[in-house]
């Protein structure tokens, strides 16, 4: 990505990449205060278009809770929450006592910044990462509303860029990968991120097939920490040998084992992505000091917020890291607050935004949009989202 600005830090100084000072809109922005009037919530339900199959778990229809803030005035954000047990530990019930008991208690009635909101949000329950990240989207789309401005622009980048975005092929027999790598390529997507298992020959067959259906794509390899050092060195050797195009490997062994994925980074030419390593600015340290990975995968569902996600991206634009913005199979609203945040921060090069696309219903209307696999918001304050409604997308 070109042309966005660095980052900036609260309060209207340059942030630690140096350049000019923020414009004065901007500084009242930071500024400008909130009081949270309300916290609800609404849940909702939608059927996959076909099933979501990972190393780790296979997903068919996806309930979400949609959370909203509502500050005086009567400005109302949104976000939204769905079930990341297998990453995070949430589940639908877990996400909604965290949101209807301590984050709603710590924040009804509360008044300050922004930046004060967010940290109160932080401390208001321990880990709950995804329903913490819900709301903290939610009170970032109040504030954008209430500043009249696109969130975005308010995080230090510009509404009027866009960002190549993927198209996941999900863990089937390699006959139905073809056809769903064939289908996206017949959509315009020129890079497929494609999940791998535990059988590498298998695995291997499955490549073939989506390389045969889509032979001009690019691919992410998301192994989902399924192989051992030794077998992901193996493995990415392999395909480095056949000349598979092949962009990065993410998070090939054991979450805990950076040690292990510094091993398998300096063994292979292919970059190496951390993904359920990193949840906070201080784990992305320290994989840059081990030199574990060459990009982040930043998730609002891990990092709990936009501003952890924002000190991440810091982080590697300091060691010299890339970043990509990802989710879990969440619907339109999360994803529109990932958009904004990869937009807004130099460090962040790619995204993998596509679990809306995976909804046999996308509400609300707005937001952004994705165009022959280019990702690009479509303006408006906040998230530029309408508001979603109860009714729509009612549980089943």
């Amino acid at each position: 990505m070109t042309g966005r600005p660095a980052p900036r830090t609260p309060g209207g100084t340059a942030g630690p990449t140096g350049g000019t000072p923020e414009p004065a809109s901007l500084v009242g922005a930071t500024a400008l205060e909130l009081e949270v009037a309300a916290v609800r919530t609404h849940r909702h339900a939608a059927p996959l278009l076909r099933p979501f199959v990972t190393a780790a778990r296979r997903t068919e229809a996806v309930e979400y809770l949609a959370i909203e803030v509502e500050v005086r005035a009567g400005v109302i954000g949104q976000g939204t929450a769905a079930d990341t047990k297998p990453v995070t530990g949430e589940d639908l019930a877990s996400i909604t006592t965290a949101v209807e008991g301590p984050i709603t208690a710590a924040l009804t009635g509360a008044r300050g910044t922004i930046a004060e909101l967010s940290a109160l949000l932080a401390q208001s329950v321990e880990r709950a990462s995804s329903a913490r990240a819900a709301v903290d989207v939610a009170l970032h789309d109040a504030w954008g509303k209430a500043a009249g401005r696109p969130l975005v622009e308010l995080l230090g980048g510009a509404v009027h860029t866009r960002i190549e975005s993927d198209m996941t092929v999900s863990l089937e027999e390699p006959e139905v990968m073809a056809q769903h790598a064939r289908e996206a390529a017949a959509e315009g997507y020129r890079v497929l991120k494609i999940k791998l298992g535990r059988d590498v020959e298998e695995d291997r067959r499955r490549l073939d097939a989506v390389l045969e259906a889509a032979p001009g794509a690019r691919l992410r390899l998301d192994a989902n920490q399924g192989w051992s050092v030794q077998q992901a060195i193996e493995i990415i050797g392999a395909f480095e040998a056949d000349g598979l195009p092949v962009d990065l490997v993410e998070q090939p062994v054991a979450a805990a084992d950076l040690e292990g994925m510094a091993q398998v980074r300096r063994a292979v030419s292919t970059p190496i992505m951390a993904d359920e390593s990193v949840w906070t600015a201080a784990d992305a340290r320290r994989i840059a000091e081990l030199g574990a990975a060459d990009m982040l995968n930043i998730k609002l569902a891990k990092t709990g917020g936009i501003p952890e996600a924002m000190a991440i991206a810091d982080v590697a634009q300091h060691a010299g890291l890339t970043c990509m913005v990802g989710a879990m199979m969440e619907p339109s609203i999360t994803i529109a607050g990932a958009a904004h945040v990869a937009l807004a921060h130099p460090a962040i090069t790619m995204v993998d935004l596509d679990s809306p696309d995976w909804l046999t219903t996308r509400h609300p209307s707005g937001g952004y949009k994705v165009q022959e696999g280019w990702l690009a918001l479509t303006g408006g304050p906040g998230l530029g989202m309408e508001l979603l409604r109860p009714d729509q997308d009612p549980p089943r």
